[in-house]
């Protein structure tokens, strides 16, 4: 595969549950001011999507949207895409023309979903949206007036409404009580911290379970103690360590015979992810998001051979703690006894597993120009990204299952 980066984006039901993933990719040599031919764009993504990387290895069983050219539309042999798994998207800057409208209405006969993307109202576009089934409305683009507006005079139409660029817990607030549908856009992973709450038991918890287990002078008997603690627990992580994924070439019958044989780093990284999988009244997806940038950085470490991959893989697991414990990542660090250079990574992005973690979130907000993993390639970034999302993906529904 050539030098292109790959990215999804969620996009959310009213459950705060995964319903899609808009596919996002860009050629590495482009810039902001230097846009590629859309048509081939659109051809690269639906190539490599479904031809080189495979359509389940990036949003597995759900829908993907897909943004498609004029071309596409109006070109009758153009698409050949599995009905049930994608919904095309027409661009916001594509005319309404006879020819699209017709190209629109023949792909909608042929059983595909159309999605009208950037979408603001113009009476020229009625006839896009009398066929669309979901439209995306931009709440960036628009005041709140003029979204309400959009909201009263589409809700005549038999179709479901998407928000996105969603950035803030109030954001996606004011847009479920508009009774938008669906909600696309980074929110869910900004914490939403209430100053003087005290967390939760059933966080306080989980924290405290984190902080012991990554503590450095624990002993592999404290350790398993730690776990067994938990009869729940430790069905768990046996279950896990003896699933496919593992690959043992014999059952492992305890915790102490899986620390001795996989090591007290690989059981801390099991116990954690299980331990994160369980916070209550959040989004899984957040999960996901945790576990790919964990394996993304620590893929990167592996290609720059750096001498200690598992600190990277640590540096992005905790780097989503503060969302998913709604609280600031400052008082959250003050209860982890974490290295100073993995707190300042955390805390300020500094020092080699900082500017890793920034790596990783620029890649995960798609903001590929701004891109800088020093030695390593466009190719070698990309790879990293869709082994640790096919990674995540298979370990966190398993941790869910279980």
């Amino acid at each position: 595969m050539k030098d292109i980066f790959v990215g999804r984006q969620p996009i959310f039901n009213r459950q705060q549950g995964v319903y899609a993933y808009e596919l996002l990719f860009r050629s590495a040599q482009q810039n902001v001011a230097n846009i590629i031919d859309g048509d081939k764009a659109t051809s690269d993504v639906i190539i490599n999507t479904f031809m080189e990387i495979g359509l389940e290895n990036i949003v597995g069983n759900k829908l993907a949207f897909i943004n498609l050219t004029r071309t596409f539309f109006v070109n009758e042999t153009s698409v050949s895409l599995p009905k049930d798994r994608v919904v095309l998207e027409l661009l916001e800057d594509i005319e309404a023309d006879d020819d699209v409208v017709a190209g629109v209405k023949r792909l909608r006969e042929q059983g595909y979903s159309i999605a009208l993307d950037d979408f603001i109202y113009h009476k020229s576009l009625q006839p896009l949206v009398d066929l669309a089934d979901i439209i995306k409305i931009d709440i960036m683009a628009l005041s709140k007036d003029e979204i309400r507006e959009h909201v009263t005079q589409l809700r005549t139409h038999s179709l479901r409404l998407l928000a996105e660029k969603i950035e803030t817990q109030d954001d996606f607030d004011f847009c479920m009580e508009l009774g938008f549908d669906y909600f696309q856009g980074f929110f869910f992973a900004q914490p939403k911290v209430i100053r003087g709450k005290r967390l939760p038991n059933n966080r306080l918890a989980i924290l405290k379970l984190l902080s012991r287990l990554n503590d450095p002078e624990i002993t592999p008997n404290e350790l398993e103690e730690l776990i067994v603690q938990d009869v729940a627990f430790s069905y768990k992580i046996l279950r896990y360590v003896n699933s496919a994924a593992i690959a043992l070439p014999r059952k492992i019958e305890s915790i102490q015979e899986a620390v001795v044989i996989l090591g007290m780093a690989t059981i801390r990284t099991w116990t954690t992810l299980l331990a994160m999988s369980h916070i209550d009244d959040k989004s899984t997806e957040l999960v996901v998001i945790a576990m790919i940038r964990a394996k993304m950085a620590e893929n990167m470490a592996r290609a720059r051979k750096e001498p200690d991959p598992n600190t990277y893989f640590t540096v992005g697991l905790f780097s989503a703690l503060d969302a998913l414990m709604s609280n600031s990542m400052e008082e959250i660090l003050t209860q982890l006894p974490l290295a100073d250079h993995i707190t300042e990574a955390l805390l300020h992005h500094s020092g080699p597993h900082g500017k890793a973690l920034s790596c990783v979130l620029t890649y995960e907000r798609s903001e590929w120009e701004h891109i800088n993993c020093g030695v390593l390639s466009a190719s070698d970034i990309r790879d990293a990204y869709l082994s640790a999302m096919q990674w995540a993906n298979e370990v966190c529904q398993s941790l869910i299952e279980g």
